[in-house]
């Protein structure tokens, strides 16, 4: 049931990727681009048209993700998914409908707003899917987009936008099966049992549902900016901002764009591929962050790993501009980016982000630090840059506590306790220091 609600997050892959492609397509071009005989398809676009199509999306999202915590409160995540649903509909068929740029912004807005919400809620225990997800929805939407590109009509970005569809329907037809707090029905068929332990664990779920809806209405939004409860907010908040830092979503959205303009005669082929990559990087990265090193020291690897391909792409560019070789060039150090991102910083920080927040204000918190990580991407002149990663380095290194081996309860006591500073791990040989949680 966490899974069927954790698919969410391939509808964020299939747009991001999707929309990364139709820039570069004739079709997609005639209708919201201008002639232009200069560029290597014949055709260029404005690049304010080019911004706002990704960060009216980023937009959307900050928007619904920083109300989806008071939503959920009141409403249910339940409830919520299938209004974003019902959204989402409205605006795919906004964009294949009208041809108008404005028609265009409008719903890109409105998906903005559903993505954003989906996005959002996954249980704690699949968070680390996320990259899975995303960058599986990542090989779809360039599948697509490589499946539409021959074409010189409105099918070329009109075939890629309709299966925005896939992922909602599917989504609310698995609602049906989730429930909205644990219900006796699903508990007795999946426990076979009827006599007293049932009617015990019963009640203790119902205590436990009403105890988590009492604390969440109780809750003031601005705890979280309070005392111990504001260290940790921050701690989430700069996890998520590494991830714009490394500038992924520039690569995601704008690969097979700037592969193109480089002479590369198959960008959205290289686009699939590092789509793959990434989707690879993903299963190594869960493995090696369950089996042999800690989210903290994976994180600080893979954050200086990624600052130097940028590096390499920005002095490859440099040196020799406009050259096949310099086309090359990027697509290697892409596809290496790619991977060390998805194996590293991809599936580390959202859960170091989910982990660090207070059990008591997560609603609140994590729908605010996902509002910031959107926030962060709309402007993409910020999402790129080596120096930035270097700043993230320095910030996992002095202020990031290592979680894995610990559970939620474990580190509030942490926290509590102010010794977090202590949470360190012997990674390497999957020891923990044991002292640390005899000290909380």
């Amino acid at each position: 049931m966490c899974a069927i609600v954790s698919i969410a997050n391939i509808q964020y892959g299939i747009d991001t990727a999707a929309l990364g492609g139709l820039q570069t397509m004739p079709g997609f071009l005639k209708v919201f681009g201008v002639e232009d005989p200069s560029s290597p398809f014949g055709y260029g676009i404005d690049p304010t048209v080019q911004q706002l199509m990704t960060s009216l999306v980023n937009l959307g999202s900050f928007l619904s993700a920083i109300s989806a915590g008071l939503f959920a409160t009141y409403f249910g995540r339940k409830t919520g998914l299938w209004v974003v649903c019902a959204l989402n509909a409205i605006a795919v068929a906004v964009q294949l409908g009208y041809t108008s740029k404005s028609a265009l912004y409008v719903g890109r807005l409105i998906l903005g707003l559903a993505n954003g919400y989906l996005t959002t809620f996954s249980t704690v225990v699949l968070v680390a899917l996320f990259a899975y997800y995303v960058n599986f929805g990542s090989i779809i939407g360039s599948m697509i987009d490589n499946y539409t590109k021959h074409y010189l009509d409105k099918r070329s970005y009109q075939i890629p936008l309709g299966c925005l569809y896939i992922v909602p329907v599917f989504l609310t037809i698995g609602l049906f099966f989730v429930p909205e707090s644990p219900p006796r029905k699903s508990l007795m068929r999946l426990r076979q049992d009827h006599g007293d332990e049932l009617e015990l664990e019963w009640s203790e779920m119902i205590r436990g549902v009403e105890e988590e809806n009492r604390i969440a209405k109780s809750t003031p939004f601005m705890d979280m900016f309070r005392g111990n409860d504001l260290r940790r907010t921050l701690l989430a908040y700069g996890m998520l901002a590494s991830q714009t830092a490394s500038g992924v979503w520039f690569f995601i959205g704008y690969q097979t764009y700037f592969f193109r303009i480089a002479g590369i005669t198959k960008a959205f082929e290289y686009s699939i591929m590092n789509a793959c990559i990434g989707w690879i990087g993903v299963h190594c990265g869960i493995y090696a962050m369950k089996r042999w090193v800690g989210r903290r020291s994976l994180i600080i690897f893979g954050a200086l790993t990624c600052g130097l391909c940028e590096l390499a792409c920005g002095i490859a560019a440099s040196v020799s501009p406009n050259s096949i070789s310099t086309g090359y060039v990027l697509v290697a150090f892409t596809a290496l980016f790619m991977f060390i991102y998805d194996a590293c910083v991809g599936v580390a920080a959202f859960p170091l982000a989910n982990e660090l927040v207070s059990s008591r204000l997560r609603a609140w918190t994590v729908g605010s630090v996902n509002a910031l990580g959107y926030f962060l991407a709309w402007d993409p002149n910020i999402r790129i840059s080596g120096q930035h990663l270097t700043f993230c380095v320095i910030y996992f290194y002095l202020c990031i506590p290592e979680a894995k081996g610990r559970g939620l309860e474990e580190l509030d006591e942490l926290f509590e306790a102010k010794i977090v500073e202590d949470a360190k791990q012997d990674v390497f040989a999957n020891r923990e220091m044991q002292q640390t949680k005899n000290d909380a």
